[in-house]
Parts: structure tokens; C-alpha cells; sequence
């Protein structure tokens, strides 16, 4: 009986195997819904994590950006009425319960309407829960105004982000 000879030699499936393990190391790109996305900015001086917002029948997006030296921005979006636009606050150290006027701008840090842009550059707006995380995210700005606040130097945060947030990764 004559012995075959295999489609493949040892070398070959041993590069077959190397290049799959490394195709299922690379990072998934399925659909991950902005309620789980992970954002990153440029410079690795913030990140921001989506989380669900909830039964909140004004609130879209809930998030919390999170700095350097421990520093962490609880961050909510509202589409506005009139021209819809989905507009964003970062808070510090707000107080709990009934707050006032006074004392929420007090602790407001960042205001201002968060856009978007797909792989190809595309831009559009912040998607509510429930529909998928875009690519990339643009907080307009930010960076100028975290620099004028409380939370910015001694005792606070010291690395200043980028407006430009990139999709890192989706929570499970």
C-alpha cells in the first residue's frame, strides 16, 4: 500500500496555526453598543467609559472620565430641545441630593455637544444608548477647559486630554 503524501508539511500548519493565533489576538471589531464602548485620547492622559444611564427620561449617555492621580469625571449627555444636539456635562465632586443651580455650575468642569466620526471620517453626532459606538468621539475644547478648573494641578489631575477620544475596546 502506497502512503500519501499530506496536502500539508508540519511547517506549513505551524503557520497556519502561528497566523490564526495571531488573527484571534487582534482586537474584535464587532458591534459594541456605546453604553459598554471604551474610549481612549491620543496622549494616554484620559479614558472614558460608558455606562447605561438607566430608566432616565433626560439623560442619553451616562460616562465617566477618568484622568490622572486617581481624578474621575462623572459625565451625562441630554439632547437639547430646538435643534437636537446631544449636549454634554463633565461634574467633579458635585454634591448629592437636591443641588443648586449655583452649586452644579460650581462643579461643572466641561460643557458642550459631543460629535462623532466613523471609520471613514464621517461626522455626525453622539448615538444614544442602544445603537453602536462609533470609531471616534470629539469633546470640543476640553482639554482648554479642564485646564481652567479646580480639579487641573496640585492635588488634582496634571495631564491635560486631547479632544479626540478613539474607540479602545467594549466592556462585557
Amino acid at each position: 500500500m502506497a502512503r500519501r503524501k499530506a496536502p500539508f508539511s508540519q511547517k506549513s500548519i505551524g503557520a497556519l496555526l502561528t497566523c490564526a493565533l495571531a488573527l484571534a489576538a487582534l482586537p474584535a471589531h464587532a458591534a459594541c453598543p456605546i453604553e459598554l464602548a471604551v474610549y481612549g485620547d491620543r496622549d494616554g492622559a484620559a479614558g472614558i467609559d460608558f455606562r447605561p444611564t438607566g430608566q432616565s427620561a433626560v439623560v442619553t449617555n451616562s460616562f465617566k472620565m477618568v484622568l490622572d492621580n486617581g481624578v474621575m469625571l462623572d459625565g451625562l449627555v441630554m439632547w437639547s430641545d430646538g435643534v437636537a444636539r446631544p449636549y454634554a456635562s463633565l461634574m467633579y465632586d458635585c454634591p448629592d441630593g437636591d443641588v443648586t443651580g449655583e452649586e452644579l455650575e460650581a462643579c461643572t468642569l466641561w460643557e458642550g455637544v459631543v460629535y462623532a466620526a466613523d471609520e471613514t471620517g464621517k461626522v455626525s453626532l453622539l448615538p444614544g444608548e442602544r445603537q453602536d459606538a462609533p470609531q471616534t468621539l470629539v469633546f470640543p475644547d476640553l482639554g482648554p477647559a479642564l485646564k481652567q478648573s479646580s480639579a487641573y494641578g496640585e492635588g488634582g489631575f496634571s495631564k491635560l486630554p486631547w479632544d479626540v477620544f478613539a474607540l479602545k475596546g467594549c466592556q462585557e
